[in-house]
């Protein structure tokens, strides 16, 4: 969800592209309401990463998992294997997404660590990025940014004697 929110798709069939690249199955055709629907969605999410606190990031997951409740159910729909769906069958591909994002969020939170969201600490950027690595201490969204601060700051220390305070 991350590199959804950090380029958002451009249309229709660039969002079921990716959705499907991320290994999600599309079972109702995308339609350009989706799309709105997706796109009102992806800054809601990203409110996630601004939480200064852990209170305020459950709060806001809390919020998002309240919209898109529903009984359990183990399900094998197109054949991908049993699994457990947290939403109602039917639902057009913007919902799918919305339930999907709220859960798998909420589990990787609750199961890594509430602090593993954020911003990039590169000051230029403002990408999302959730933290998957075994540290739990990431603050780049991407080894790019991460080198583009390190060259800064090795720049900085070299032209001024000592490093930048961070």
């Amino acid at each position: 969800m991350a590199e959804l929110t950090n380029r958002p798709p451009a249309g229709v069939a660039e969002l079921e592209r990716r959705w499907v690249a991320a290994g999600m199955v599309v079972d109702h055709p995308v339609r350009a309401v989706d799309l709105r629907e997706v796109a009102a969605f992806l800054p809601r999410w990203a409110r996630l990463a601004d939480a200064d606190t852990d209170e305020r990031r459950v709060q806001l997951v809390n919020e998002l998992l309240a919209e898109c409740t529903a009984h359990p159910r183990v399900t094998d729909h197109g054949g991908e294997g049993w699994h457990i769906h947290f939403r109602d069958d039917g639902l057009p591909m913007a919902a799918v997404l919305r339930v999907a994002t709220s859960m798998a969020t909420a589990r990787h939170l609750t199961e890594r660590g509430m602090h593993r969201m954020g911003r990039c600490a590169l000051a230029e950027c403002v990408n999302v990025f959730v933290d998957d690595t075994r540290g739990g201490r990431q603050r780049y969204c991407s080894v790019s940014c991460a080198n583009r601060d390190a060259v800064r700051r090795h720049r900085a220390k070299r032209s001024t004697g000592r490093a930048p305070a961070r």
